[in-house]
């Protein structure tokens, strides 16, 4: 396998290596919290007109989840590697804990070893 094939045939897939380097729940909530503040102030700025601002948006919502992942998981963002499927993941992390899914999905994907 070459450096640049992805180890993850599917979303899917991928969503369960990822929840595994999520398992602790102040990363878990630094990573929501990071999400819907990106969010709301992409969507502020849009409705301003001060596009300029949008990339700040994201660097402020990845700096709360990389802070999650730095002090309380001890380990590295999975974004670096995989940045689109990691984005993708934020939000379905995000739609589970929300629903109260995400400690059952947590347990299933620790079941199965991750590809690493």
């Amino acid at each position: 396998m070459t450096k640049h094939e992805n180890r993850y045939e599917t979303l899917e897939e991928f969503y369960s290596f990822y929840l595994t380097q999520h398992q602790h729940p102040v990363s878990q909530r630094l990573h929501v919290f990071g999400s819907l503040l990106g969010i709301l102030l992409v969507v502020g700025w849009i409705y301003e007109g001060t596009y300029i601002k949008i990339p700040l948006g994201l660097v402020i919502g990845y700096s709360c989840a990389w802070l999650g992942h730095f002090v309380f998981e001890k380990n590295r963002p999975a974004t670096f590697q995989y940045p689109f499927y990691s984005f993708v993941c934020d939000f379905k992390m995000m739609k589970d804990f929300f629903s109260g899914a995400l400690p059952e999905r947590l347990q299933e994907a620790l079941k199965s070893p991750p590809k690493v």
